[in-house]
């Protein structure tokens, strides 16, 4: 580390800090905006806003718009740099333009290690946050349609073999009533249980039965019991059958895996939505380093138009961005796109324009 990758460093390090607190004062402001009737409604204190909503909705916009903050804060700098004549004079004294690029290098890597820790620690805790109140109040307001307290005729399939259906469950009281369960082997009925009740047990953390029948089938041969009550062990648990559109943000890394295993198991129609959420938190760390590299070697050319025409640049370049990824997200949610590449698509897109301008530049 020479005495100018310390200097390009810590303008690096104190833009993106700079662009960070602005920008998010920024998104803070828009959304109060939008959220100052909701707020009024119910009534709550100012503190507890703050720490309840604003205190997980901060940490969820900033990972969110992370790499773009990066990108223009990268622009900024270096432009300045540039329109003082300071890459002019670096290049002009031996130094080669990819040992220029050294320290937004490894800039780049530190932010996107930092960014990736996020993704698995922080950012889950502050989407449970965020979404418990939006949840709890915001949605609400309109009506709670989207975390019901109930749900009704719901179907799923527990293993390869075996499908279960509930009629009508409680998501507050974790009870339901008209509980099934069906086995098939080689197309063929082998196994029904049917029960009246079904409620979680949070001592033993199994389902109570109540009121069950089994059919044991073997071809023309069937065998009937009756239990009054029976604690069975199924792969579900009560937030599986609570429709929460929140779920997939909440989830840890490790948690969301398991949820997506166990989702696969089912035949879920949401695989493909919890399979964008776990690329995307991936997918995001790589994408620091690469528009890291674009707005060096973008704002590394002295121009005419100086700061102001490399700013128009950067944010032309972040809708592109921004538009790559709705898009490619938007077809893997709705249509048959793969979600892993559906995440990585802005990443390769724009990796190949990285290479392209640092081809392309002069050296």
């Amino acid at each position: 580390m020479k005495i100018l990758d310390w200097y390009i460093l810590k303008k690096y390090f104190v833009t993106f800090l700079f662009f960070l607190l602005a920008l998010t004062a920024i998104a803070v402001i828009i959304d109060l905006s939008e959220r100052t009737d909701d707020f009024a409604k119910i009534k709550l204190p100012v503190s507890t806003i703050i720490t309840q909503y604003y205190f997980g909705f901060i940490p969820r916009i900033d990972a969110l718009l992370f790499p773009l903050f990066i990108f223009l804060s990268v622009i900024f700098f270096t432009s300045a740099m540039a329109g003082r004549s300071e890459i002019i004079a670096i290049l002009g004294n031996g130094i080669s333009f990819p040992r220029f690029l050294k320290p937004y290098f490894i800039g780049g890597i530190i932010l996107s290690v930092f960014l990736w820790w996020c993704n698995q620690s922080i950012l889950p805790r502050a989407n449970a946050k965020w979404a418990s109140f939006s949840a709890q109040y915001i949605d609400q307001t309109y009506g709670g349609y989207r975390n019901q307290s109930f749900i009704n005729n719901y179907y799923f399939r527990l293993d390869s073999f075996s499908y279960a259906g509930i009629r009508y469950y409680d998501t507050v009281s974790r009870t339901g009533n008209s509980f099934f369960v069906q086995t098939f082997r080689n197309n063929q009925l082998v196994y029904n249980l049917r029960s009246e009740t079904i409620t979680w047990d949070t001592l033993t953390n199994k389902w109570r039965l109540n009121g069950v029948l089994e059919r044991y089938i073997n071809g023309i041969h069937e065998e009937l019991k009756q239990h009054p009550a029976m604690q069975m062990e199924y792969n579900f648990k009560p937030r599986d059958l609570q429709r929460d559109e929140y779920m997939k943000d909440k989830l840890s890394t490790k948690d969301l895996n398991d949820y997506i295993r166990l989702e696969k198991l089912r035949g879920s129609e949401t695989v493909n939505t919890l399979m964008l959420e776990k690329s995307t938190r991936d997918a995001g760390p790589p994408s620091v380093l690469i528009l890291t590299l674009i707005g060096a070697i973008v704002a590394s050319k002295k121009i005419r138009g100086g700061s102001g025409f490399h700013l128009a640049i950067g944010i032309v370049i972040s809708v592109l961005y921004i538009l790559v990824g709705r898009f490619s997200s938007v077809f893997a949610m709705k249509g048959n796109f793969n979600p892993v590449l559906a995440a990585w698509v802005p990443n390769i897109f724009f990796g190949l324009l990285a290479y392209y301008l640092y081809r392309k530049a002069p050296k």
